[in-house]
Order: structure tokens, then C-alpha cells, then sequence
């Protein structure tokens, strides 16, 4: 169990972190029917201070086959009346797990991992299913001292966190309990899986120059054809606004080729709006894929279509993994492709981020929206 970090950020992402693993290991236990004592996901959270209050499970077949897809977690005070919870930690954390492809009934994993390259997760049984455990927390809670206190620093009480396609299920309940209810919750995502062509492009290593020239033209031509389909700009513009107090954070290795997406998505963006801002500011907003459905009358928004982040990017490959980059250029191309198997593996693994700073290679970075000019 990694030791308790002292920074603040710092000790967030670990805790976060351990409690995603946490998620991982009560599903792990139950199938490998590991009870009574026996079980080996408490110490995920017991170290913490929490206790677990509820789990969230997704149907396999019927009700009476159910696997584990999230855990709701409760900050207990120690016995005695010990150290009191700060101000700005939470009171609950909801977490969700990723796909378990070693599990028995992985298929129901890697079903709902096409329906994230899709864009239909939001049309699930899972989304559904965490949404009403969030929405019956968050109720609970505003009965009695309220979710969230921003006058006070932006305390709230409740938080999500998610790795992989738990973090992909985090990402859309957040989204929702912000535009539909305005509940500005914490949200922490690990690896979170976004769908664009930024692995392909990285492979050929384009030069930086042309990516930024092709990126431009991208966004112009977005732009224009935002122009001349003004209700999906008008919707988008709203959808924005709506969503641009919350900040998501968003924990991402810049070798995983499934998350690389939004690695792009805010660094392009950036270098677009400091090169033409009244282009950045409408492009960021506009992708060819919700153009596409809007012809079709449906509104379907990218989830990586986010005003406001904090990206966390971690750079550092462990020892016992080389990096594709550095294979020589004599090797077959099947070690070439085996050692960017192991590269991207490695990078979309959880355990980089309960490491403390001094392990990681990590840059912040905070992107916020500028809303239009009247």
C-alpha cells in the first residue's frame, strides 16, 4: 500500500487513485469468492479513513447475475473523535472501476468499451444505473447540509472518480449533474478513453509545424461549417456555458495511445487560440462527428468537448519498459509492435497515479473558456 503523500494535490490523486483500485478489488473478490474476512479490497480505503456505504452493480443476464461497476465510499471520523475531515476533502466518494479483461464476464466490459468508441454511453444500462446512485446520494445529502458550498472555497461533499471506462462513465454523470441540476461535483479521471486519430498521427511523428497547420485549417473549416449550421453552433454555445464552472481533472500518460485524444484535443486547441481566437473559441466547441448526427436531428456531443480541465500529464516510462521511439530502426517490425504494446499497456495502468510526484513525470496544466464577446 503506497504511503500517504503530503502535498495536497498530491495526496488527492493518490487517494483517488486507491479508491478507483478499490472498486477493482471488491468485484475481484467477489468472483474469486474471497469472504469473511479474507477480502483484500479494505485496505483500499480503510488506510483513508473510509468505509464502503453501497456498491453499484450492472446486470450480467438478469438480477441475480450482477457484477460490481462502483463503490460508494463514506469519510468515517476515527474512533474517539479523532483528527476531524478537512474543510475541502469530501464527506462521499463514488468510484468506478475500467474493463477487467481477465474477468469470466469480461464481455460485458469490452460491450460497453464499443459503445464509448461509439458514443452511446450514455444509452446504457451502467451510465444509468451510476447516474441514480449519484442522483439518490446527492438528494440524501441536499435534505440535509447541501452538496456543495461554493461560497466556501468550492467545498463539496460528494466526488467521482474513474479510471478508464469507469472514468468515461464519471465523465458523463459529471456532465450530467452539471448541466441538468447545476452540482458543480469534483470529478477525477484516470486515463480516460477518448476516440480520435492523435495515436495514428503520433506513430508517423509528423512534423510539429504541420501539425499545427493542419489543426488550424481543421478548426477553420469546423468554424465554417458551424456558420452554416447555426442551431448545432447555438446548442453547443449553451451547452458550454452551462458547463464551463466545472473543471474535471484529468490524469493522462502521454503514451497511451487511449487517451492521447485529449492530449491533442487541449494542447491543439490552445495553439489555435493563441493564433486566432474568435477560431479557437468557436472550433473547440464543434467536432465533424456531432455535425454529422445534427444533420440527422440528434443531438450527440463528444464527452472530450469540455470548456474547463485540469490536465495532468505524466511522461515517465518505468525501467522495464522500453519506448517505442527508442527502438532501432533495424529491429522487425513485429518487436517494433510488441514493445508499443508493452509501452501503451503500461501507460494506461492506474498504479502510475497513487505513486507520489517524485516517481512521475507530471505537467498541469489548466485550460478554461473564454465565453464570446457580445
Amino acid at each position: 500500500m503506497p504511503p500517504v503523500c503530503r502535498d495536497k494535490e498530491e495526496h488527492r490523486r493518490c487517494v483517488a487513485a486507491c479508491l478507483v483500485k478499490g472498486a477493482y478489488v471488491v468485484e475481484n473478490d467477489l468472483n474469486r469468492r474471497r469472504m469473511w474476512g479474507k477480502e483484500l479490497a479494505p485496505a483500499w480505503w480503510e488506510n483513508f479513513g473510509f468505509r464502503t456505504v453501497d456498491v453499484i452493480n450492472d446486470d450480467v443476464i438478469d438480477d441475480n447475475d450482477q457484477i460490481v461497476t462502483g463503490t460508494i465510499y463514506e469519510h468515517e471520523t476515527p474512533p474517539g473523535g479523532g483528527e476531524p475531515r478537512h474543510p475541502l476533502s469530501p464527506r462521499y466518494v463514488v468510484a468506478f472501476r475500467g474493463t477487467m479483461t481477465w474477468h469470466p464476464k469480461a464481455f460485458v466490459d469490452l460491450y460497453l468499451d464499443l459503445q464509448v468508441l461509439f458514443n452511446t454511453l450514455q444509452d446504457s444500462q451502467r451510465f444509468r444505473l451510476a447516474k441514480a446512485a449519484v442522483q439518490k446520494l446527492v438528494d440524501t445529502i441536499h435534505k440535509g447540509t447541501g452538496v456543495c458550498d461554493h461560497a466556501v472555497g468550492g467545498r463539496c461533499v460528494v466526488w467521482l472518480v474513474g479510471h478508464s471506462l469507469g472514468a468515461s462513465v464519471a465523465l458523463e454523470v459529471g456532465r450530467v449533474m452539471m448541466t441538468e441540476q447545476g452540482y458543480n461535483l469534483p470529478t477525477f479521471l484516470f486515463n480516460p478513453p477518448q476516440v480520435s486519430p492523435a495515436p495514428v498521427i503520433n506513430l508517423l511523428h509528423p512534423n510539429e509545424k504541420a501539425k499545427r497547420h493542419l489543426h488550424a485549417a481543421s478548426s477553420l473549416l469546423k468554424v465554417g461549417l458551424g456558420k452554416i449550421m447555426n442551431s448545432h453552433e447555438e446548442h453547443m454555445e449553451k451547452l458550454f456555458e452551462r458547463l464551463s464552472p466545472w473543471t474535471p481533472e484529468l490524469y493522462v500518460h502521454e503514451s497511451d495511445p487511449i487517451c492521447q485524444g485529449y492530449i491533442d484535443y487541449f494542447e491543439q486547441r490552445q495553439l489555435v487560440q493563441e493564433r486566432f481566437r474568435g477560431i479557437g473559441n468557436s472550433a473547440m466547441k464543434l467536432s465533424y462527428r456531432d455535425m454529422f448526427f445534427s444533420v440527422l436531428g440528434k443531438n450527440k456531443e463528444r464527452p472530450h468537448l469540455l470548456p474547463s480541465a485540469l490536465l495532468w500529464k505524466n511522461s515517465r516510462v518505468d525501467d522495464d519498459v522500453e519506448d517505442h521511439k527508442k527502438l532501432s530502426k533495424c529491429k522487425m517490425l513485429q518487436e517494433q509492435l510488441h514493445q508499443y504494446k508493452k509501452l501503451a499497456f503500461n501507460a494506461h495502468s492506474l498504479e502510475h497515479w497513487w505513486k507520489p510526484d517524485n516517481e512521475l513525470s507530471l505537467t498541469k496544466t489548466q485550460y478554461m473558456y473564454s465565453y464570446p464577446s457580445a
